[in-house]
This record gives C-alpha cells, structure tokens and sequence, in this order.
C-alpha cells in the first residue's frame, strides 16, 4: 500500500463529509455533524491551503462555503460563525492516533507514526 501524507488523508475525509459522509456511522468522524457545517468549511479551508502549499491543485468549487459536490444539495448561503481553536474539540493527539490506527488496519501506512517513533 502506498504512504499517503496526513493532510492528503484529511482532505479526503473532508471532502466525503461535505457531501454527507458514507451514509452509514463511522466513530472516528460523525462528531463532525454534531457542530455547524461552517466549521467542516473552515477546516477543510485549511487543509486545502496546506495542499496548495505542498504544490497540490485545489478544485476551486470547493472554496465555496456552499458547495457540497454533486452528490448532496448546496446549502443556501450557509451561515458564518464564530470558530473556535481547536476547530474540533476532539482533534487531540489521542483522536489523531486513533485514525492512524484506525487507517493501518485497513492496510494504508501514512508515514506518521514511523517518522515520530523512527
């Protein structure tokens, strides 16, 4: 299996999310529906600006707060609020080694692991 990056593997996260997820429960993501859909828009920002950084090309409709894909309705002017840092609270060095695992099992190596404990 390939090494993916952690801001690759996020980005793919999000993008699923935006459109409504697997249309089945998943523990290591659903808590993400718990809060507005401004915030996955703001987290996914973030991450596609670190793509960019990393010479990656960004589909452009997917810095529009409304977009969710093809597979799900836009929203309607979508309301901004007031983010928080950490955007999710659950994002903590646990929830992060839980993914990883959680991605190892499924066979995919992300690298992240191995440069910290290398």
């Amino acid at each position: 299996m390939p090494i993916y990056s952690r801001v690759k593997i996020y980005t793919l996260k999000c993008c699923a999310l935006r459109w409504n997820g697997w249309n089945k429960k998943h523990k290591t993501v659903d808590y993400v529906f718990t809060y507005s859909p401004y915030n996955l828009f703001i987290y996914h920002s973030k991450i596609m600006d670190e793509m960019e950084k990393r010479g990656y090309r960004v589909s452009t409709e997917w810095r529009d707060k409304n977009y969710r894909e093809q597979k799900a309705e836009s929203y309607f002017n979508l309301e901004e609020t007031n983010i928080s840092t950490p955007i999710y609270k659950e994002h903590n060095d646990e929830y992060l080694l839980e993914c990883i695992e959680n991605l190892a099992g499924k066979g995919i190596k992300t690298g992240y692991i191995e440069r910290i404990i290398g």
